[in-house]
């Protein structure tokens, strides 16, 4: 469960008029139909913008411009429903995927893009509906904008005195049953900073590929093309970047001279204590984010299996893994329940999760997910913890990890697996990290709001026979 390989944002450009030619021509045009295939279907929403920018003749801005529409509704989803439910005739829910979209496209070009003119958003959304539906649903469209323009700065939100969850839901764009899950675990302030810091556009975080590039010269790269960047707070090997653009577009991202990787998906790979020559699992590898990382924690040394379920996802990690020039790495296309070939010196066990910890970079898994998901997620996550634990030698480690913040998925998972497994022993990180990150008991738990990363999990343990 990683950040994405391909990112784009904007930078520094002009935002254009479209007129629509065509069906679904245009950027705004292009985001309704991403929309609609995201509340269809369960695609997720970076794969479908990525077949669409593949597929389409858009320019760099435009790509840029559609990036930020679609993950700007999907991020504010929540609070533009809340302000069309209440100028919208009808209930807004059931109107039709076009109207619906393109009424907040337009909302969120109005709410949260600056340099698009209110009258240039409301004529686009009118024009567009006019083509795909018809007269009257124009007409419509263009009233329930113009209302909500002229009455912008007095919209009103439930009130955080009578109702906080609906209050905290709609201002903040997340699902209630979210909202009360953290209220009455961090209560009311620490949750608005949680909730503000999943709305955040996310950072983009590279990891320098040691067995390509020094870090030295690495950063002077990106001095020469004036790309601001922070160091890891944690990992020397992270550089957090201030300015973003289409960075897999650079030359030394083909060359491999770096990976882009959240700075928390790095401390699982610290975690577990890899060295030169051993024999390492990484049980659910694809996309291989962590795999790249635990082979240059390596030196390309010893040997590391990836397992992954489907043969697409295993492509994509073993070109990953040549971009990067790491030769270490043998791919099985196998359900990670089944496979048998112990023993081994550490194996990863970085389990499929809700991906609560990720919100910033994929807003539309809040609107997907729900309580009956995480239940039947944590029958998987021990399953494969405890397949993972018959894989490891004894003195063996065992690194169990999640992108996620919720404690069922996390110490809930450990401490069942403790309870049946009496010959592993959770070992703290304390040696390796400073207390800031970790748990009551020495695990690895990132918080989006408290540490400036995505939220994750890791726990240490090791096998003592």
């Amino acid at each position: 469960m990683e950040e994405g390989e391909n990112i784009v944002k904007q930078e520094n450009f002009q935002l254009e008029y479209h007129t629509i030619t065509g069906l679904y021509d245009g950027v705004r045009g292009l985001a309704v139909k991403i929309l609609n295939r995201v509340e269809r279907t369960d695609a997720y929403l970076d794969r479908l913008l990525d077949n669409e920018m593949r597929n389409s003749e858009l320019k760099g801005q435009d790509k840029a411009l559609l990036y930020e529409i679609v993950h700007g509704v999907v991020r504010w989803m929540g609070r533009l429903d809340w302000i069309l439910n209440g100028f919208y005739k009808g209930t807004f829910s059931k109107a039709i995927p076009n109207l619906k979209n393109a009424l907040r496209v337009a909302l969120y070009q109005i709410l949260f893009l600056d340099r698009v003119p209110d009258y240039a958003a409301v004529n686009e959304a009118v024009d567009f509906v006019k083509k795909l539906q018809g007269q009257k649903p124009a007409d419509l469209t263009n009233a329930v904008l113009r209302n909500i323009i002229r009455s912008k700065n007095a919209i009103r939100y439930p009130s955080p005195e009578e109702d906080l969850i609906g209050y905290l839901s709609a201002y903040y764009s997340h699902p209630s049953w979210i909202v009360k899950r953290y209220v009455e675990r961090f209560g009311r302030e620490e949750t608005e900073k949680l909730l503000l810091a999943n709305n955040e556009k996310p950072y983009l975080t590279l990891r320098i590929n040691s067995q390509q590039v020094n870090a030295d010269e690495f950063k002077s790269l990106l001095d020469s093309v004036n790309l601001k960047y922070l160091p890891g707070k944690y990992l020397s090997e992270f550089l957090k970047l201030q300015n973003l653009t289409n960075i897999t577009a650079w030359e030394y991202f083909a060359k491999g001279y770096f990976n882009i990787q959240d700075e928390s998906a790095g401390l699982a790979c610290r975690l577990l204590d890899v060295r030169d020559g051993m024999r390492v699992l990484d049980l659910c590898a694809a996309p291989g984010g962590k795999t790249a990382y635990l082979a240059a924690l390596m030196h390309s040394s010893g040997e590391i299996i990836a397992i992954d379920r489907f043969e697409s996802r295993l492509k994509l990690l073993s070109d990953n893994m040549k971009r990067l020039g790491i030769t270490c790495v043998k791919t099985i296309e196998t359900d990670a329940l089944n496979y048998t070939d112990a023993p081994f010196d550490r194996v990863l066990a970085d389990v499929p999760c809700s991906g609560s910890g990720t919100l910033s970079k994929k807003p539309d898994i809040k609107w997907k997910k729900d309580l009956f998901d995480l239940r039947d997620i944590l029958k998987t996550q021990l399953k494969l913890l405890r397949k993972a634990a018959e894989l490891v030698k004894p003195g063996g480690i065992l690194v169990y990890s999640t992108c996620s913040i919720e404690p069922e998925e996390n110490m809930g998972i450990v401490q069942k697996f403790l309870e049946g497994n009496s010959e592993f022993k959770l070992e703290s990180a304390a040696d390796k990290f400073p207390s800031e990150i970790l748990n009551e008991i020495g695990c690895v738990q990132t918080l989006p709001h408290h540490h400036k990363m995505d939220g994750a999990f890791a726990a240490k343990l090791v096998r003592i026979n």
